[in-house]
């Protein structure tokens, strides 16, 4: 059973209270910034599959790194993404990647960066295997820090994967990774679960037909441990989050240990309706304040302990009222 006190599961038994709250409250509602540049606001999609190694590592690496591909395009057809595998998938070529994100992107952009393959951690250093010359985690941080994205999602689902979170982690970033150290080198099935995640509706835990980066990620590391446990075998990964900038990352991200804000901000795809809405400019407007909406709920969640409690229940309420409205209109 999924953590009852994640960010997912307080936002779902929300949205059951609308009509409770709308009938007790009436028309207190409050303003909230809502600009043009919300809407056009892009998410660059990077996804690169490096070294197997052996055949059967090289074609799972391509296939996983291609049905996200085609999991995307098939979410967002105007989406920027970039994916690279093969002869393609070098240190070089992500490089260049990520230096014309670096020069495209605007501060309210996302960039999502996925990693399939093989890493490998000598204690200090992380790398990532690719043709040619590896790419350290080191090096990565420094195309990362380049670009000017206000939301970043990196998610390492390589073996040792956890190596690289230390030089990964940064406030705005979410940081996903397989293994929860650099020690953990056998061949991850994290990434099999979260190219699952992306294609499973159940994963959308509070029914708004998008995946966040969160659910996804919850999704995901419920499933590797499944799999672990129906095999009866000790597990040799264990998938981490960390978004706060610091720490050692955790599999239960909630608000209580301050884990999962950034990664429930940022979208990775959208499913249904959704996917129907983010195609139509109108629709796109009313998808993209729910969005918002849904983003503010959680960063109040996430200060609870900081506001008083009447305070705290008045904007509930408030931003509760205005997403059902939203709501309403997306339904029309």
């Amino acid at each position: 059973m999924r953590n009852e006190v994640t960010a997912n599961s307080f936002t779902n038994s929300f949205r059951r209270t609308f009509k409770t709250i709308g009938e007790r409250v009436g028309c207190h509602l409050i303003s909230l910034a809502f600009t043009v540049g919300a809407l056009h606001a892009a998410t660059f999609y990077v996804t690169i599959a490096g070294l197997g190694g052996e055949p059967e590592y090289e074609q799972r690496f391509t296939s996983q790194a291609q049905e996200i591909d085609k999991l995307l395009r098939a979410s967002t057809p105007d989406a920027k993404i970039q994916t690279l595998f093969g002869k393609q998938a070098t240190k070089a070529q992500l490089q260049t990647v990520l230096a014309g994100i670096g020069r495209e992107a605007k501060s309210g952009d996302a960039l999502i960066l996925m990693i399939i393959g093989h890493g490998s951690f000598d204690g200090f250093d992380y790398k990532v295997n690719l043709p040619g010359p590896d790419i350290s985690a080191v090096e990565l941080a420094s195309l990362l820090d380049r670009i000017p994205t206000s939301r970043q999602l990196v998610v390492n689902m390589t073996s040792a994967s956890g190596g690289s979170r230390a030089a990964l982690e940064k406030p705005n970033r979410a940081v996903i990774t397989a293994t929860k150290s650099g020690s953990e080198k056998n061949a991850p099935v994290f990434a099999r679960y979260w190219v699952e995640a992306l294609r499973d509706s159940s994963a959308d835990t509070d029914k708004n037909e998008s995946i966040s980066a969160l659910e996804a990620f919850l999704y995901a590391e419920q499933k590797t441990s499944q799999f672990f446990e129906s095999q009866k075998r000790i597990a040799t990964e264990h998938p981490t989050l960390v978004d706060s900038g610091k720490g050692d990352g955790t599999r239960k991200p909630s608000p209580e240990n301050g884990e999962g804000l950034v990664a429930s901000q940022i979208t990775i795809l959208h499913l249904g309706a959704a996917q129907a809405a983010a195609n139509t400019p109108e629709k796109k407007a009313l998808l993209a304040r729910r969005e918002q909406l849904e983003q503010e709920i959680d960063k109040l969640k996430y200060q609870k302990a900081a506001i008083p409690a009447e305070m705290y229940k008045q904007q509930l309420q408030a931003l509760l009222l205005e997403l059902a409205k939203t709501q309403a209109e997306l339904d029309k």
